[in-house]
């Protein structure tokens, strides 16, 4: 198995937002990858121009970061189709990418869903976070950083310019090497750009602190929350059923919480994130951790607020 790291640069319309495409704000103009064996070793690399066929033109923002000239794009890129299939040949079918961050790996899936490729790299994908394994490794505070600051953090010298795609796969890899491999194996992500559609697509994973599962898709919110999947409890530690104390409860529009205890592990919170698709539907993504010495009270003051803002919104 090779690790692929890789880094992405886009464009956006340079007109604002009232004549983007809807279907790619981002266009994909610049992928720069590194290969590494099972011992992250590097072992090749690859980088592309993409010649821009939607923004033909340079966005302000991107100009101030990129280090290119749209000259560069139109005389030595090629087309995305062309650079997709290129790249996707190049990692090869047994490998598992790596980024820093979420965003780089769901644009290329909507860059490759523009051009009717997806089919080429099938989800969910699976892949190392490399921004919050340096979290995990490095930070006490789990925060999410920038990659100058690891680069900084960790003293790694600092020879290329930031925001080219080839230079930040460089120094995301630099990164990786320096993060122990117990840390890597178990904390791999889930992009759900395509997510679950049906059941037997469902996604249970646990963790060292939690666990998570990512449910298939429903028509809306009330029919997902209705769900016994979801709505059941489970210790992220032994995998027991837990007892709810704290119902399920709509602590904003885009999330639900609860708190359940495990006789053998204290209490627990749990949490689902409702994500809408792009087919119109809704998914659910829940975590189950251990909860916090004031968490049930936290709970019920904030159950307690929103019941009474309801009470006194319907009495209006």
């Amino acid at each position: 198995m090779n690790y692929i790291i890789f880094d992405l640069e886009w464009n956006q319309c340079p007109y604002g937002k009232a004549r983007e495409n809807k279907k790619l704000p981002f266009e994909i103009i610049e992928i720069g990858a590194i290969k590494l064996n099972q011992d992250l070793a590097v072992v090749d690399s690859l980088h592309l121009l993409v010649r821009p066929k939607i923004y033909r033109s340079l966005h302000y923002r991107t100009r101030e970061v990129v280090q290119m000239r749209e000259a560069d794009l139109y005389n030595k890129g090629i087309p995305f189709p062309e650079a997709a299939r290129r790249f996707l040949s190049w990692a090869g079918g047994d490998s598992v990418f790596c980024t820093w961050g979420e965003s780089d790996l769901t644009e290329l899936q909507r860059n490759l869903k523009f051009y009717n490729m997806l089919r080429l790299l099938p989800g969910p994908v699976q892949f190392y976070d490399v921004q919050k394994l340096y979290a995990i490794a490095y930070d006490p505070e789990r925060e999410r950083r920038s990659l100058e600051y690891a680069i900084d953090s960790l003293l790694i010298e600092k020879h290329r310019e930031f925001h080219s795609a080839f230079s930040d796969a460089w120094y995301t890899t630099a990164v990786m090497q320096r993060i122990d491999d117990k840390t890597i194996r178990e904390n791999i992500s889930i992009d759900v750009y395509q997510n679950p559609k049906k059941k037997t697509d469902e996604i249970y994973m646990v963790y060292a602190d939690h666990s998570m599962f990512i449910s298939r898709e429903f028509p809306n919110k009330e029919a997902l929350m209705q769900d016994s999947e979801i709505r059941a409890v489970h210790c992220c530690f032994c995998g027991k059923r837990a007892h709810r104390k704290i119902q399920w409860f709509s602590a904003a529009a885009k999330r639900s919480q609860c708190l359940a205890v495990c006789a053998a592990h204290g209490q627990l919170t749990g949490e689902v994130r409702i994500r809408h698709s792009d087919s119109g539907g809704v998914y659910g993504i829940k975590t189950i951790r251990a909860a916090q010495t004031e968490e049930e009270a936290e709970l019920q003051e904030r159950r307690r607020v929103l019941r009474e803002k309801r009470r006194k919104k319907r009495q209006n």
